[in-house]
């Protein structure tokens, strides 16, 4: 039975430009316009900043590189999800979907959500009141769209994708007006120290944070035109534009505040903007910075969403939440549940330590996804593939190792946020045996 024919199925309704916008909308959210500061803090020059943000994108690259082939090979919705279950079993799956689609994607949902009010009511002249019920109403109406199938969720990311562009231009060309000659004074400082290997892994946490997103294509995999070509092209030519982005507006950042203005700074795009346009330029940044978070959870309620319902069509969540609705081919139920849990946690303001807690956790297993290639290699080696990643091994080797030495200097760092992420993945060990036992029980 084909696509069409099963209303149990997703309809493969993604091109390529759809494709691209999901990876950099699913990339570029808010961290850009805020991070960037605390990778400043972190190091001593413009050059140790503009290095972690490029080997930040090169080692994200390698990634995306593996996930295409990954992609390619098991289209479905679902990504990683579907990897870890083939590769390691159900378990390492389940623990994966307990943390993210169940914590981790409606904390982040939830986050974003709540920058996207901040900007959104400062922008047109509502108080700090209104925040919480205009991040609520954002996550609603996303939900809203996006129960009319994933081509009305692409028009309207599309549209959010060049809106979020639009405001990484604003805040290059402010840095170009501003420069004047002054960004090799930014770029080096008279007290210049090289980064020791574990302080420079711990400063790449927070690039990574902002690199993270990238995997939300695969995510929605079974909505992918021809994915063996689109899957590969659209992840590296939208991870590719956003590095190109990262680095411009770094560069900007240093060029109108300098290293140290910018380390100094809370909202570095706001204050860059001030600088040549005054409070109109802030206004004006803020509203690109909304326009962008909003894009951003968007994608996050979209991706989410496909795994809430691949779980639960596997057993491993309520067999509802597994549902796609015949008509508009969208997981509704799913979508709702996700949504319906991010506005509690927005109205909750519960969060932010969430986030905190799932960071490690998330990029855990990014590792384990990734190291699902080796399988894959190993299992399917007489199986020609579509698309293979170039420099096996040492692509996947390379980012495996090095977010694993990521995670190791950020526990050494912050040993209780670190043991706490671990902690709530250990807990979905006697989750997923009570939820088996009890899915047994009702077969009898």
């Amino acid at each position: 039975m084909s696509d069409s024919e099963n209303s149990q199925s997703y309809l493969r309704r993604l091109g390529t430009w759809d494709a691209a916008a999901i990876v950099i909308g699913g990339v570029i959210g808010g961290g850009i316009f805020r991070s960037a500061s605390t990778v400043a803090e972190r190091t001593s020059s413009g050059w140790q900043l503009l290095t972690l943000w490029a080997v930040g994108g090169l080692l994200t690259l390698a990634g995306v590189l593996c996930y295409a082939e990954l992609g390619a090979r098991r289209p479905q919705a679902g990504g990683i999800y579907i990897y870890l279950r083939e590769a390691f079993g159900k378990l390492p799956a389940f623990l994966f979907g307990w943390t993210m689609a169940l914590i981790n994607y409606p904390g982040s949902v939830a986050a974003v959500a709540t920058t996207f009010a901040d900007y959104f009511c400062a922008a047109i002249g509502l108080g700090p009141m209104w925040v919480k019920p205009a991040a609520a109403g954002a996550i609603t109406f996303i939900v809203g769209v996006n129960f009319y199938g994933i081509r009305a969720g692409a028009r309207m990311q599309n549209l959010f994708t060049l809106l979020k562009l639009g405001a990484i231009v604003l805040v290059v060309v402010t840095g170009l007006v501003l420069v004047r000659g002054q960004l090799g004074v930014a770029l080096d400082t008279d007290e210049t120290h090289p980064l020791p290997p574990w302080a420079f892994l711990g400063a790449l946490l927070p690039v990574l944070f902002t690199y993270g997103g990238f995997h939300y294509l695969n995510d929605l995999a079974g909505e992918v035109k021809d994915p063996q070509r689109t899957m590969p092209r659209a992840l590296g030519l939208g991870l590719a534009g956003v590095v190109i982005c990262y680095l411009l507006v770094n560069l900007a950042y240093l060029a109108g505040l300098g290293h140290a203005g910018l380390a100094a700074s809370r909202a570095p795009a706001a204050d860059l903007l001030r600088q040549w346009l005054g409070e109109p330029g802030a206004r004006l940044i803020a509203v690109g910075i909304a326009c962008s978070t909003f894009g951003y959870c968007s994608i996050a309620i979209a991706g989410g969403a496909r795994v809430l319902q691949t779980m639960g069509a596997d057993g491993m969540f309520f067999r509802a939440v597994g549902r796609i609705e015949s008509r508009t081919r969208a997981p509704q139920i799913a979508l709702a549940v996700l949504g319906g849990w991010a506005i509690v946690l927005v109205l909750s303001g519960s969060f932010g330590q969430l986030l905190n807690y799932t960071t490690v956790g998330e990029w855990l297993f990014h590792a384990f996804g990734i190291a699902t290639l080796f399988w894959y290699r190993r299992r399917f080696a007489d199986q020609p593939s579509p698309y293979r990643v170039p420099f096996y091994p040492v692509l996947p080797l390379v980012f495996v190792l090095t977010v694993l030495g990521v995670i190791g200097a950020t526990t050494l760092d912050s040993p209780g946020d670190a043991g706490m992420s671990l902690m709530l993945v250990l807990i979905g060990v006697p989750v997923f045996y009570a939820w088996r036992a009890i899915q047994r029980r009702r077969a009898l």
